[in-house]
């Protein structure tokens, strides 16, 4: 099981951090490792002082597939969640400096949260889904899957043309604007059209 990460699919997201709007979708990896596990606080870790939520919508690949045509690509996940890519924003940056891999700053023990799973079928449409992430119960991210640059099946398609996905595999579809740090003691809650997925103390 993989863990696919896209990077800047949101406009105001790239505008914020003043990254470059790219031609593709940006892919990174995280291992199984960064999955943080079921009712685990997360700690803060010792080489960040600049620790960042981003909260995303996720989709779970339940066959498996390569060089999944866009018509397709529902046909390759039935649930969603919710989660959070924790970014340790300063290594990060220093990385980036360098024109090294972003992993010691993205795909770190504990990086990856992860909500509870629903059928798709439970709305409308993906593409259209509204969520948020709260901070000591109040909103900092707050967006829809319908401002992406890429839509889920587009990015299904575009990751299969580079990786066999497999049963299990996960998508992390992208941060919206309003990233921003946290500290001990604060707590996190994630939404999807209102409905609660996560909630998570950091220590």
């Amino acid at each position: 099981m993989k863990l696919i990460c896209i990077g800047r699919n949101y406009t105001a997201h790239i505008e914020e951090l003043e990254n470059e709007r790219p031609k593709d979708p940006v892919i990174f990896m995280k291992p199984d490792s960064a999955i943080l596990p079921k009712e685990q606080d997360f700690y803060i870790p010792e080489f960040t002082q600049s620790l960042h939520y981003e909260v995303e919508v996720l989709v779970k690949i339940h066959k498996v597939g390569k060089h999944i045509a866009p018509a397709f690509a529902h046909k390759y996940y039935d649930e969603i969640s919710l989660g959070i890519d924790f970014t340790a924003r300063d290594v990060q940056d220093e990385l980036k400096k360098k024109g090294l891999p972003w992993e010691k700053a993205k795909a770190f023990d504990g990086s990856a949260v992860i909500g509870k799973w629903v059928s798709k079928s439970n709305y409308g449409s993906i593409d259209h889904l509204t969520f948020s992430l709260q901070k000591n119960q109040e909103v900092v991210q707050q967006a829809s899957t319908e401002l992406m640059l890429w839509k889920v099946d587009e990015l299904i398609a575009y990751v299969s043309s580079f990786f066999t996905l497999k049963k299990g595999d996960i998508i992390f579809t992208g941060t919206p604007a309003g990233v921003g740090t946290v500290a001990s003691g604060d707590y996190l809650e994630g939404f999807i059209e209102c409905e609660p997925f996560f909630d998570l103390k950091i220590k």
